[in-house]
């Protein structure tokens, strides 16, 4: 059964070795990265919710949930503010092809539409162009293009 788990001293060092395959490293930042990111960012008064994916106790990739905007913010998207975003998504190579993205993405949708960090209009997610797998696996969930960049990333939302 695919789960969500909180990263924790348990589990961190287990996430921080998945991994993408070597022709995705520039789609997706590593778990370490990541990590970091949402150290920073709470550390700022910003909220990362970072979380370990399983299939039953097996590690199989690394998700995170943001909300709103911290106070560092630099250049991101406008639909950042009072909005949910899927920051990272990613699935370690050797689990990929056996639907575990798509199911994923089903529970963080799920999790977000509880309006866990406060309510929300929009979530959204930003990928890589060249990513075309990624961008049919959001478009088949409702999400679409806004307009915006973040950075080289093209900006997608979907109306909670």
């Amino acid at each position: 059964m695919i789960r969500l788990e909180k990263v924790n001293s348990h589990n961190v060092w287990k996430l921080l070795k998945l991994e993408v395959n070597e022709d995705q490293k520039n789609f997706v930042a590593t778990n370490t990265e990541s990590i970091i990111e949402a150290y920073t960012t709470i550390a700022a008064n910003g909220v990362a919710l970072p979380f370990g994916i399983y299939d039953d106790d097996v590690p199989v990739g690394f998700l995170m949930i943001g909300y709103g905007v911290d106070d560092e913010w630099g250049n991101g998207p406008k639909i950042a503010e009072g909005n949910y975003c899927i920051w990272r998504l990613m699935i370690d190579k050797n689990h990929q092809g056996k639907g575990y993205g798509r199911r994923t993405m089903e529970l963080a949708l799920d999790y977000i539409k509880t309006m866990p960090l406060g309510k929300a209009e929009y979530v959204y997610l930003s990928f890589e162009p060249e990513n075309v797998k990624a961008k049919k696996m959001y478009e088949s969930f409702g999400f679409s293009p806004n307009g915006e960049m973040d950075d080289e990333e093209i900006v997608m939302v979907k109306k909670l």
